[in-house]
């Protein structure tokens, strides 16, 4: 669809019905496809139809109309279903048929390269995921950009991604090893079990794990031990922003691997920065990594624009080809992100060392303002993650009559590890000023999450229920 000049617009499978109609609507999606297997107990048909109350209802399926979605044309449902309001699986071939491949090849000579190709919508850390329009020279030229010039993968390799395909972290891993004529490995949903007999079984060679929820889920299944991951050479592990406790099983475990950090977004394209094969193994395991060819990155104090020193803290700007277009229906929010000069504002706090590396410190709008004081989330998640007994913490801002916000901190535990939230209030007390330890702690079995970001609004809003907070707008 994408070589013929139509924008992809990979969905959520684990959207709801109210998050289907949002995405179907504010994308003005055309054609949706879709399939009759349910899998993990999730009916798509079902899904779709709450999302559309007034699908079922028409009888032309090929020319819905539906009140909530005025760009929709049609529904392909794959499989052997006839469901109403869906275009069949054979009704979808026999029209494809009616298309000569010349017609097609004409269609596809009419796309250039700057020509839109996907449309992601990010949901990481906010409540309304916004449309993220890439290009295909975006995509194409920064997949090259990581695989060929970066991790020197070749048409050997065999990459693992655990991500689904509407996540950045999936398309730029695919195209990358595809482009050297490797062989790409994926999952449906991330089980660790399964992950680690596929990596072992397939010998894969690269993995994409990336994220701390995907590596403890590794390191802590009980088969990690056991599993051969001698083929390995590559693992964008992000051990600079792992947890306490991640890096080392991982290390001793993969010793033949290149463990490379990695910093980036959706917004530009999945990589900015990563770790190459030439730099020492402290550099790439306590950094991101530098810019990929073409890509050039500065970190700004917010409040002047004036660039900052060597590792001191500011915002992260990034130039290049990769940038996104726009937010979708969202000028005014474009217009806020990218300047006039063209460096795209990430919101991300960040620092440069002398070797042209960057690290994250976190989001400014994760920063909490309490009693006048500013106090950076992760700082407390990082002091919280050297608990013997904490596996994963996150933390929030919450309303204070006298201090206007303090911190609220979810943890989750490791394995057959106990502590109460006293004693983990008590072991901040011992690190940092009484303003930043966390007012609250709340423990955590299973984290609110998007396809890899846990969703820290969630958890917050829960917290604001039970404490019967109400906030004024």
């Amino acid at each position: 669809m994408a070589f013929c000049g139509g924008v992809i617009v990979p969905i959520n499978a684990r959207y709801k019905a109210s998050e289907l109609a949002y995405v179907v609507q504010n994308g003005d999606l055309v054609t949706i496809l879709t399939t009759d297997a349910v899998a993990e107990s999730v009916n798509f048909v079902e899904r779709l139809s709450a999302a559309l109350p007034d699908l079922a209802s028409n009888r032309r399926p090929r020319q819905l109309q539906v009140a909530a979605a005025p760009c929709l044309r049609n529904i392909v449902l794959l499989g052997k279903s006839r469901r109403p309001g869906f275009v069949t699986e054979q009704e979808f071939v026999t029209a494809g048929e009616s298309r000569s491949v010349l017609q097609v090849h004409e269609t596809r000579l009419r796309v250039r390269v700057r020509d839109r190709a996907l449309m992601l919508y990010t949901s990481g850390t906010t409540a309304n995921p916004k449309g993220c329009l890439l290009t295909h020279e975006a995509m194409v030229r920064n997949s090259i950009a990581l695989g060929r010039h970066r991790y020197l993968l070749t048409r050997e390799d065999r990459m693992w991604s655990p991500l689904p395909m509407f996540h950045i972290a999936a398309v730029l891993p695919m195209l990358a090893i595809f482009d050297v004529g490797g062989a790409y490995l994926t999952m449906g949903y991330f089980d660790a079990g399964v992950a680690l007999k596929m990596i072992e079984k397939y010998q894969v060679t690269a993995l994409y794990p990336a994220f701390v929820t995907i590596m403890q889920g590794l390191i802590y299944h009980p088969s990690f031990p056991k599993v051969d991951f001698t083929r390995v050479r590559l693992v964008n592990s992000n051990f600079a922003v792992q947890p306490p406790g991640v890096a080392e099983p991982i290390m001793q475990a993969m010793p033949n691997a290149l463990q490379v950090g990695s910093f980036g977004m959706t917004e530009d394209a999945g990589t900015v920065c990563t770790g190459a094969w030439d730099e020492p193994e402290k550099q790439r395991i306590s950094r991101l990594g530098r810019p990929l060819p073409g890509l050039e990155l500065r970190i700004i104090d917010p409040a002047t624009g004036a660039g900052m020193p060597m590792g001191q803290r500011g915002e992260v700007l990034v130039r290049g080809y990769s940038l996104f277009d726009c937010h979708y229906k969202d000028a005014e929010k474009s217009a806020q992100t990218i300047d006039h000069d063209g460096w795209f504002h990430t919101g991300d706090i960040g620092s440069l060392d002398a070797h042209g590396a960057v690290m994250f410190h976190g989001r400014f709008k994760d920063m909490l303002k309490v009693g006048g004081e500013n106090v950076a989330a992760a700082e407390i998640e990082g002091l919280l993650g050297r608990h013997p007994a904490v596996k994963l913490a996150q933390v929030v801002g919450v309303p204070d009559a006298k201090y206007v916000e303090v911190p609220a901190a979810f943890v989750e535990l490791k394995p057959d590890q106990q502590a109460s939230a006293q004693e983990l209030i008590d072991f901040c007390r011992k690190e940092i000023a009484g303003f930043k330890v966390p007012r609250y702690v709340r423990f955590v079995t299973e984290w609110p999450m998007s396809s890899s970001k846990i969703q820290k609004f969630k958890l917050r809003v829960e917290l604001l229920k039970e404490l019967g907070v109400v906030e004024v707008k």
